[in-house]
């Protein structure tokens, strides 16, 4: 029996000074999809409900990159230096070739390395991301969802005011939490200070050539919900419009994270435009 997200126990590899702690899971052949996390996220912050499934036929790497839970070093300020921290992980890995998975900050890291080009990555899918220069409302959401007292701050940060999303939302906060030992730590102001400035930053930096956009040439899946108030769905629409090979599909009655919301859906259509 394979190990699932809840169960796989964390692996260890140095590069460029850093200890990355890491789960793989899938089996040992075949493109690795490696996954890129969201703000102030770790490995134990993915729903396995989506991992364990995109794992069933292919192999599934999740890390915490580098100053984020059991990972050692400083989290950078910048887009670019988590992007330069996430390649020297997966060159210490030896792999050759790999999909991308970028979820929100992950979908910034996932342009960067697609578009410069130093890794092989074969397909990309973003969700709940934004282009450089795009819209960002990270403090103002943040802010109004800690001011709910909601039991889990991913309820209203992720998920819309409806019942049925709000339903899903719970689901996955109890699918979050299935793992009870070995739990990745949470670094606090560390991570969350330093990633919201390369946030920011990369929202505040206009490129109106779309040159990172227009350098992505490997066949990518745009996921976004439909009532997304961190990285609103214009920024979904904007990237299929400047990509060369880029399909979008928005889910309905969905928030930021609209891939938990609907894993079975998500795990579908990611399997659909990678077998492809």
């Amino acid at each position: 029996m394979r190990d699932t997200l809840e169960q796989a126990r964390t692996r260890y590899v140095d590069a460029g000074g850093v200890r990355f702690g890491y789960r793989r899971l899938g089996p040992e052949t075949g493109i690795p999809l490696v996954l890129l996390q969201h703000f102030t996220g770790t490995i134990d912050a993915w729903d396995p409900a989506v991992v364990n499934a995109l794992a069933a036929d292919r192999p599934v790497i999740a890390f915490n990159n580098a100053g984020v839970g059991t990972t050692s070093g400083e989290t950078p300020d910048t887009i670019e230096r988590q992007a330069a921290d996430a390649e020297a992980f997966i060159v210490a890995l030896g792999l050759e070739e790999i999909d991308l998975l970028g979820f929100s900050l992950g979908g910034f890291l996932a342009q960067v390395m697609a578009a410069r080009g130093t890794l092989a990555v074969r397909r990309l899918i973003l969700t709940g991301t934004a282009p450089r220069g795009g819209e960002e409302h990270l403090l103002e959401v943040v802010a109004a969802a800690f001011a709910r007292k909601a039991r889990d701050v991913r309820l209203p940060l992720f998920f819309t005011p409806s019942d049925a999303s709000q339903v899903a939302g719970e689901a996955f906060i109890d699918r979050a939490g299935l793992r009870r030992e070995d739990r990745d730590p949470d670094r606090g102001d560390a991570v969350s200070n330093p990633q919201a400035q390369a946030i920011i930053r990369w929202c505040a930096e206009t490129d109106p050539d779309y040159g990172t956009l227009r350098a992505i040439r490997q066949p990518t899946l745009i996921v976004h919900g439909s009532d997304d108030t961190m990285f609103p769905p214009i920024n979904a629409y904007d990237m299929s419009r400047r990509m060369s090979d880029a399909t979008l599909i928005i889910y309905p009655d969905s928030g930021h994270g609209a891939l938990f919301q609907y894993p079975a859906t998500f795990v579908s259509h990611a399997r659909i435009f990678l077998d492809a």
